[in-house]
């Protein structure tokens, strides 16, 4: 099983904002057929306004398709669309749970 891992530092006080979208994108996953994702928030960290989206995979290769149908609906197109403008940077991290 994998563990991919979204990391997203926002722009002041648009946290809330991107999480509001993301957990409208993970039940976009649900409805899909897939697990929806985890959203968290920082408490403290080395950067304020830390926003993470958390989603598992059995095998590495359904990461790859499960974004390729998600990215290409028109429902995560209307959700995340101008997401840009509220973060400053972002990173993937896939782990491979033990």
């Amino acid at each position: 099983m994998y563990m991919s891992r979204d990391v997203f530092h926002c722009k002041p006080g648009k946290a809330k904002e991107l999480v509001t979208r993301f957990k409208q994108f993970s039940e976009i996953l649900g409805a899909m057929g897939y697990q929806q994702g985890r959203v968290f928030t920082d408490i403290s960290g080395e950067s304020y306004w830390t926003v993470v989206m958390e989603q598992d995979v059995e095998k590495i290769d359904d990461l790859a398709e499960m974004s390729r149908k998600v990215m290409s609906d028109p429902r995560t197109a209307n959700v995340m669309k101008d997401y840009h403008d509220l973060v400053l940077d972002g990173r993937r991290e896939i782990f491979r749970v033990e």
